[in-house]
């Protein structure tokens, strides 16, 4: 019986050691593919490592780099300001084992990036893609410049100067809507009321639709879409993995952004459909266009090169998508971070009301004429604008190396990313930074809120205009006052926000004498 047990013959011996054969070569097997895997992300980190020799930084994990450090936790750009300290106009942050981003934060530094023609990062564009399309954020080379020449017309200040009274409009359903506060002296939060108020203003404006989206009941879905999207590209830019597209697509994270990107998707397509039945209605009956102005929509559909081309429906759909976002959720930043600034700073919103009552002389309204008539309170939004930049960054990636002015050099293909820091000492709100003799003796690449260069912000002047109503028709009517209980946490998603929302309190202003 015992030699029974141990013949190699044995039916039950058999089995077990090719089990056990098998389960060896597996874990074998596994054990060379991470060996394999571990090797290469190795091989590629002092690729990395060598290539940002010249630029030291703050200690990184050598497989996720500063992942860990931006928690999300309303912090994160302190941990960037202190570090533009210690590291003098650049440092490399790490986002992976072999994914490094060069941060710049001198003026001399930013010069040198924004005045070369290099295309948009796309590390940090590229998730943008499914969401905005091919448009003028993300576009490159000929695309990017033939679509730029051709929207150009549609900032021009004849097509801006009718925007003031529709801005005017939004803003007063906005102060309207702010009354139960203005009586109850309750605390309220700014983000989602600005938001909708420059949602309905870019509908007027560059699509002539009059979307009630302010007075509508509960969330408006788009805007929940766009808050949504944001937020998911950010998690997918920070989250290693989620850079592959297989990956993100089966995610939890990858099906909530297809589901946003549908609502964003929709209500822009409802905008074009809506305007090819007028216009094919119009065509039909020989009507003569008799709207007072072109709005960005008739631009986007009668642009035509010099070889008669227009632009594709794609192309119209990603131009649309684009416009629709960095037209409100931008300006919506903006204008929610200056009336923060002016309920902190009381004596210096004092000022700005005094000068906009004194232009708008008893007029309920803002007319293209008042807009460079209130310089203490343009001052004002741009502080606010260099304290809390509506985006916060902005990234470049190198097609051939770059050497900056003390002789270091980054090579080609390597992202850099355009910071918008204030150091502590610059932290104090002091519009008097911007009063010209101030502004000359600075490099102008020291303040670029809406960049610079040739891919500088297409929608600047919109933008500026669009603050102006809002700040005028705003301290006209209400004075602004700090919530001590609600100090807003800055997060960078995408555009800057609040982890906690934005929150002040007012007091109508002819109460309060």
């Amino acid at each position: 019986h015992t030699h029974h047990f141990l013949s190699p013959t044995s039916s039950s011996v058999l089995p077990l050691s090719l089990e056990s054969l098998s389960v060896n070569h597996v874990f074998a097997l596994a054990l060379l593919v991470c060996s394999a895997i571990v090797v290469k992300l190795l091989v590629m980190r002092r690729r990395g490592i060598r290539s940002m020799e010249a630029f030291p930084g703050p200690p990184a994990h050598w497989l996720i780099g500063h992942v860990k450090e931006f928690r999300q936790d309303g912090h994160d750009l302190e941990k960037i300001m202190k570090w533009s300290g210690q590291y003098p106009f650049a440092f490399p942050l790490w986002f992976g084992p072999s994914l490094s981003i060069l941060n710049i934060h001198h003026p001399s530094y930013v010069k040198t990036l924004l005045t070369t023609t290099e295309p948009k990062d796309d590390y940090a564009y590229k998730f943008f893609i499914p969401w905005l399309g091919d448009g003028l954020l993300v576009s490159t080379g000929q695309k990017w410049f033939r679509h730029r020449r051709l929207l150009t017309p549609g900032f021009h200040y004849d097509v801006l100067k009718p925007y003031v009274k529709l801005v005017s409009d939004s803003t007063k359903v906005m102060l309207d809507k702010w009354e139960v506060y203005g009586k109850s002296g309750e605390s309220f939060e700014l983000f989602k009321h600005v938001s909708l108020m420059t949602l309905d203003s870019i509908m007027k404006c560059a699509f002539s639709c009059n979307s009630n989206c302010q007075t509508d009941s509960g969330t408006n879905p788009y805007i929940q879409a766009v808050y949504d999207l944001c937020h998911l590209v950010n998690v997918r830019f920070r989250v290693f993995p989620y850079h592959s597209k297989a990956i993100f697509h089966l995610s939890p994270h990858g099906y909530k952004f297809r589901k946003a990107a549908r609502i964003a998707h929709n209500h822009t397509a409802e905008v074009i459909r809506k305007r090819k039945e007028v216009l094919k209605i119009e065509e039909e009956q020989g009507i003569v266009k008799n709207k007072r102005y072109l709005d960005f929509l008739d631009i986007l559909l009668s642009a035509r090169d010099e070889h008669q081309q227009g632009l594709s429906d794609e192309d119209i759909r990603a131009e649309v998508d684009t416009f629709m976002f960095e037209g409100h959720d931008t300006t919506a930043s903006g204008i929610s971070w200056i009336f923060y600034n002016l309920a902190c700073n009381p004596e210096h919103q004092e000022k700005c009301r005094e000068e906009i009552l004194q232009v708008l002389d008893g007029k309920d309204t803002v007319d293209w004429e008042d807009l460079n008539k209130i310089p203490y309170t343009t001052m004002c939004i741009k502080e606010s604008l260099r304290l809390c930049p509506p985006v916060p960054g902005i990234s470049r990636k190198l097609t051939k190396p770059l050497t900056f002015f003390d002789g270091r050099t980054v090579p080609e293909g390597r992202p850099i990313f355009q910071f918008v820091p204030h150091t502590k000492q610059t932290s104090l709100f002091d519009p008097l930074r911007f009063l010209p003799e101030n502004v000359a003796e600075r490099s102008p690449h020291a303040f670029v809120p809406f960049s610079a260069g040739p891919r500088n912000c297409i929608g600047q002047n919109f933008a500026m205009n669009e603050m102006k109503v809002a700040v005028a028709l705003t301290l006209k009517k209400y004075r602004l006052i700090k919530d001590p209980q609600h100090i807003p946490k800055m997060i960078p998603q995408v555009v800057l926000r609040s982890l906690n929302g934005i929150h002040i309190k007012i007091k109508p202003v002819e109460n309060d004498l």
